[in-house]
C-alpha cells in the first residue's frame, strides 16, 4: 500500500535563493517572464503601424481557462468575430495568459476570430485622428476580413474605447453586415465616467463661453502640443488604484520564489505598464467632441465631413459594465443603450474594475461566457472547421 504524499512547500532558504534567482533573471531578462501573444495567428493586411490578425484554429481538444477545463468546438460559427482594442492598451490583452485568453476561449467556443491592431504611436503619428480609425482604417480593416473569411456578416467584441470606435464605425458607415456588437467598459457618456466627467460636465458651459468670447478651441492647437506618451497612460491608470498597485508589488515580492507566479504577473504587469501613446489630434478630439461637448450620449457626432448617426445603429447590442469600475461608470456604459435604435440590446453589471471585468480572474464565467452564448444564438448556422 502506497501512502499519499503532499507536496511540501520550499523552506524558507530555498525560497530565498530562488527568489533572489528570479528577481535577477527577471531584471536582466524580463522576456523570459512573459508569456502574452502565443496564440498563433497569420497577419492578413497591414497599413502602417495597422495590421489585421486571423487566428488559427485550436489543435487541443480541450484548453485551461483558469481553474477550468473548456472542450475546444470543432463546429465553426458563421459568424466570425473581430476583437477591436482600445488605443491606450495593445492588443495583449485579447490574448493575456495562456489560461486566461480572450482570443483562446473564443476560439475553443467555435469562433472564427480575427483582431484588429493599431500598433506602437510615436510622436510621428501625432496626425492620427479618429476620422483615421474610424472612416480609413476600421473599413479597411472589414474589408480585409471579409475577403479573408468569405462571410459578409461580422460581429464585435470591443473593450473600452474600442467599443467607441467600433460604434462610431456602425453610426457613421451604417453597415448593414454588423450583425452583433459586444461592448466591454465602454464610456459611451463621458459626463457620467466617474470624476473626469463631472468635470467635464462642469466646465463644458464655462469652455463653450470662454471659446466664443476668445474666438479659440482646443481644436486649434498643433496636434503635436496634445500627444500624450504612453508612460503618462500608464501612470494615469495606476492612479486610479495606487493601493492595488502596492498590494500587487508587495504579492510580487513575497512569491518571487514562484516562478510561475512571476511569469503570471510580469505579463499581467505588461499591459499597466506599457501602455501606447495616444496621437495628440485623437486626443483633442476626444476632449472636445467626446468630451466636453459629450457628442455621443447625445446621439450624433461629427466625423470628418461624416455626421455619425447612432439611432442608424440596428444590429443586436451587449453592453457590460463592471461593477467596480473607477474610470467607466454603470452609467456611462449604459448609455449604449439610449442612442441605438436596435430593439435586441442588453446590459449586464459584472464584477471587476476597468480591467478586471475584461480579462480579471472572474471574467470568464462572467463576461467572456455570456458573451460567446449571446453571441452563438446570433451568428447564424454552425459549419464545419476546416
Amino acid at each position: 500500500m502506497v501512502a499519499d504524499v503532499k507536496a511540501e512547500a520550499p523552506a524558507w532558504s530555498e525560497k530565498l535563493m530562488w527568489g533572489a534567482l528570479n528577481a535577477l533573471e527577471r531584471y536582466l531578462f524580463s522576456e523570459n517572464f512573459f508569456i502574452a501573444n502565443l496564440s498563433p495567428y497569420e497577419e492578413i493586411y497591414r497599413d502602417g503601424i495597422m495590421s489585421v490578425r486571423h487566428y488559427l484554429p485550436l489543435e487541443e481538444d480541450e484548453i485551461q481557462v483558469g481553474d477550468e477545463t473548456v472542450p475546444v468546438e470543432r463546429v465553426r460559427q458563421h459568424t466570425p468575430l473581430v476583437l477591436v482594442p482600445p488605443l491606450a492598451a495593445t492588443s495583449m490583452i485579447f490574448d493575456v495568459l495562456p489560461q486566461r485568453s480572450i482570443v483562446r476561449y473564443f476560439l475553443a467556443k467555435g469562433f472564427d476570430v480575427y483582431l484588429i491592431d493599431w500598433g506602437e504611436v510615436t510622436e510621428d503619428h501625432s496626425h492620427l485622428s479618429l476620422e483615421t480609425y474610424v472612416m480609413q482604417w476600421m473599413p479597411d480593416a472589414l474589408r480585409q476580413i471579409r475577403l479573408h473569411s468569405g462571410r459578409e456578416d461580422v460581429s464585435f467584441f470591443s473593450y473600452c474605447m474600442g467599443g467607441l470606435l467600433t460604434l462610431m464605425y456602425a453610426a457613421a458607415s451604417q453597415d448593414p453586415n454588423i450583425r452583433n456588437l459586444v461592448t466591454v467598459a465602454s464610456p459611451v457618456d463621458m459626463h457620467q465616467s466617474g470624476m473626469a466627467g463631472r468635470v467635464l460636465s462642469l466646465v463644458y458651459r464655462p469652455a463653450n463661453i470662454i471659446s466664443r468670447v476668445l474666438n479659440f478651441s482646443l481644436m486649434d492647437l498643433p496636434a503635436r502640443f496634445l500627444h500624450i506618451p504612453g508612460w503618462v497612460n500608464s501612470l494615469a491608470f495606476k492612479l486610479t488604484n495606487p493601493m492595488g498597485s502596492l498590494i500587487s508589488s508587495l504579492e510580487l515580492l513575497v512569491n518571487l520564489w514562484d516562478r510561475e507566479f512571476v511569469k503570471n504577473h510580469t505579463t499581467m504587469s505588461q499591459w499597466f505598464n506599457d501602455m501606447v501613446d495616444y496621437p495628440g489630434q485623437t486626443i483633442k478630439e476626444m476632449l472636445v467632441t467626446m468630451g466636453l461637448q459629450n457628442q455621443m450620449a447625445r446621439g450624433r457626432m461629427r466625423m470628418g465631413a461624416t455626421s455619425a448617426e447612432f439611432s442608424a445603429i440596428k444590429c443586436s447590442i451587449l453592453a457590460f459594465a463592471g461593477d467596480s469600475d473607477k474610470l467607466v461608470s454603470i452609467k456611462a456604459a449604459h448609455k449604449v443603450l439610449d442612442i441605438v435604435s436596435t430593439e435586441d440590446k442588453e446590459f449586464c453589471v459584472a464584477p471587476g474594475g476597468h480591467a478586471g471585468v475584461f480579462a480579471g480572474a472572474k471574467a470568464p464565467q462572467n463576461v467572456w461566457a455570456i458573451s460567446a452564448d449571446w453571441l452563438a444564438q446570433r451568428s447564424g448556422e454552425k459549419t464545419s472547421q476546416t
